[in-house]
């Protein structure tokens, strides 16, 4: 390997000192809920890797996925993530366009052949021949069978690619589907949100040029490391939802209050993402910190699932009288209310 092609050389080429690079490898290694000694793992591993090639395809979607990438809250960290990677093929992003961009799709798949990784976004839609997204002529079944041919790993970046969201919807007229519906051969990790979290996407990525491979995984091909948790296990609205204690309105004493938003629609219950501990927009805030209920848009079929306002249906009379008895009871039957709830979650997520 020549070395000038390292990562390490790179970055000392673009000046960025070693000092950031730890501090970057740090960030990263606690973002992946790794040990603080991963980091120094990870940055000698980082400076001998070589950039990793990386395709990325943009089917049927809103550009949102794309957009929370680059207007994600910290420029340093992505900026890092860019030199990181070599973005070979991004219609958005890229300057070329037509048959010069196409030109690069190809020469990447040629030179990197099982080396690239196929990042998608957008759902692929497969009624009437495909002929309701294309992209140079070429259907978004065809582009994504021929590119995935040659990838190591796929990940499907958004609901969209990762379920088929918003467009599998019903009445589903493009008759949309997500990734893993037509690629079977390939590791593929779905990293589902409407749109994903940007330290999310950057954090999977950086692990896979570090490790050479996907992180764990849970059942829906999510990284554990990110979904393993529901947004209600981690909200810190969650000691109110465990006192009794909901906001009827959106402006009533409740809300005011923060209390929990369960009865106002909260999908958080059902919802495996990392909303609540990693936020958006510098870790300001995320939906809930900001007065609305989650939407769940990290689950497949979230827009089928009635509406965003209406209760999970979890039997409140049974929890609140367990949590009564906690209160007087002491600590032993303040973990029965845990225990409770736990599985009331689960029962909840089977209902749906």
């Amino acid at each position: 390997m020549d070395e000038f092609d390292t990562l390490g050389a790179g970055l000392a080429r673009s000046g960025i000192s070693r000092r950031s690079f730890l501090k970057f490898c740090t960030a990263m290694a606690s973002l992946m809920a790794l040990p603080p000694s991963a980091a120094y793992a990870m940055a000698d591993a980082l400076k001998r890797a070589q950039r990793q090639s990386v395709i990325w395809l943009s089917f049927q979607e809103c550009t949102g996925c794309v957009e929370s990438l680059t207007r994600s809250f910290d420029p340093t960290l992505e900026q890092m993530i860019f030199e990181m990677i070599s973005l070979d093929y991004q219609h958005t992003l890229q300057a070329a366009s037509g048959t010069a961009a196409e030109s690069a799709r190809e020469q990447t798949m040629k030179s990197s052949w099982g080396k690239y990784v196929l990042i998608v976004d957008g759902s692929i839609p497969t009624r009437d021949g495909g002929v309701y997204s294309t992209v140079a002529g070429i259907s978004n079944h065809d582009m994504l069978v021929e590119t995935a041919k040659g990838a190591a790993a796929i990940v499907a970046v958004g609901t969209c690619s990762a379920y088929g969201g918003i467009p599998h919807a019903n009445p589903n007229p493009t008759g949309a589907v997500s990734v893993s519906d037509i690629i079977k051969d390939k590791p593929i990790m779905n990293v589902p949100g409407c749109p994903p979290i940007p330290s999310v996407i950057a954090g999977v990525l950086a692990y896979f040029v570090t490790y050479g491979k996907l992180p764990e995984l849970d059942h829906l091909n999510r990284p554990k490391v990110f979904f393993a948790d529901t947004i209600h296990d981690r909200c810190y609205r969650r000691p109110f939802y465990d006192q009794g204690k909901f906001a009827k309105t959106f402006d009533d004493e409740g809300a005011r209050n923060g209390w929990c938003l369960y009865e106002l629609g909260c999908k958080g219950p059902t919802t495996y993402n990392a909303c609540a501990t990693i936020k958006w927009n510098g870790g300001v805030s995320f939906p809930i910190e900001s007065g609305h209920g989650c939407l769940g848009c990290s689950e497949p079929n979230f827009w089928d699932k009635g509406s965003f306002y209406k209760p999970l249906p979890m039997p409140l009379a049974t929890n609140n009288r367990v949590i009564a008895a906690a209160a007087i009871g002491g600590i032993a039957a303040g973990a029965a209310a845990a225990v409770i709830s736990r599985k009331h979650q689960a029962d909840i997520s089977k209902e749906n």
